[in-house]
């Protein structure tokens, strides 16, 4: 798979690491119920089709980009800094 790096361009998908997608709010860690770590940690959707996620181009420019990918193709619709959807 190839990956259009905003900063860089096109670049092989080993270049990147893969975190998940994009959106999930974390709980807050020294008030959070055991359980809503347990699923925030564990328990993720798993969509048909167009998803968000966050990717780190570790062997680029180190930056986080956002790219929204169906899951079912590969196909990448948009590849942005994930500074922008902040």
């Amino acid at each position: 798979m190839r990956i259009p790096c905003p900063h860089c361009g096109e670049r092989d998908v080993g270049e990147f690491t893969y975190l998940g997608a994009a959106g999930l709010r974390r709980p807050d860690g020294l008030d959070a119920d055991p359980a809503a770590m347990a699923e925030y940690v564990y328990l993720r959707d798993n969509p048909a089709g167009p998803l968000a996620e966050l990717w780190y181009h570790a062997f680029g420019c180190r930056s986080w980009i956002t790219l929204t990918r169906d899951t079912r193709t590969h196909a990448i619709a948009a590849a942005e800094p994930a500074r922008s959807r902040a």
